[in-house]
């Protein structure tokens, strides 16, 4: 089912120059590469249209060029994904940009579709996803960053430590990010006057920090778990699991 929602459009930030996973967007999964996945997760709820991967990596490009996914190139020195999102609000002008990250190769569409329903009940917020965490591996795992909602449903922190904690340090109840947002353009704008990364968001390397940092609330969206962000080449192992199943 297409989206008759005109107001947004769907950015699919890309970095090549991955840290802990070079080539990370271009690196095939059972032949497909993983940016190419998440666009066609995306396009399974709306018109190819609406769909923008935001990259400076020319190698990217070309690969869009030839999968033929809109494109748009950004600068080469944009902090976080979510600058690059911004740096797309320049040239494509909407109400509203949802961010999809580009390593959720299994992104599941049927959440794409709540959060566009959640951003017509909400159309001024910052929406962004979570999902329960079901095992202790991931709970400690510091490549997942865990996220505490309060209870009218907006995120009061997130880390890549196990939060929320206790004394003994058992594994409780938590919940992981899940990497999907909907950001205003006027939220967007504010976020992009830093020029560099505030200091939360430095520590914990968690770009959406910054705006619990300079007050701006989030509303948290509960998601299915079905989504793996593929941060290393071990995640890449879970997500061929999952393909199997």
């Amino acid at each position: 089912m297409q989206s008759k929602l005109r107001k947004f459009v769907i950015v699919i930030p890309a970095r090549y120059r991955s840290s802990r996973f070079m080539g990370k967007p271009m690196f095939k999964i059972k032949g497909i590469p993983m940016i190419v996945r998440t666009y066609h997760q995306c396009i399974k709820v709306v018109k190819p249209n609406l769909v923008f991967v935001a990259t400076d990596d020319k190698r990217i490009i070309n690969l869009c060029i030839k999968e033929n996914i809109n494109v748009v190139k950004t600068s080469n020195n944009c902090l976080t994904g979510t600058d690059r999102v911004f740096e797309v609000s320049k040239k494509i002008n909407k109400k509203i940009y949802i961010n999809i990250q580009g390593d959720e190769p299994l992104f599941n569409p049927l959440d794409l579709k709540r959060l566009i329903k959640e951003i017509k009940k909400y159309p001024n917020e910052i929406i962004t996803g979570y999902t329960s965490i079901e095992k202790k591996e991931d709970y400690i795992n510091v490549n997942i960053p865990k996220v505490v909602i309060s209870e009218n449903g907006y995120v009061l922190y997130a880390s890549r430590s196990p939060i929320p904690g206790n004394k003994k340090n058992n594994f409780i109840q938590a919940n992981r990010q899940v990497c999907a947002y909907a950001f205003p353009k006027k939220e967007l704008i504010k976020f992009a006057k830093n020029k560099k990364k505030t200091n939360l968001e430095k520590i914990e390397d968690l770009e959406y920090l910054r705006f619990l940092e300079m007050g701006i609330r989030l509303k948290a969206l509960k998601m299915s778990n079905k989504s793996i962000a593929v941060d290393t080449k071990l995640d890449v192992k879970k997500v061929l699991k999952k393909l199997r199943t």
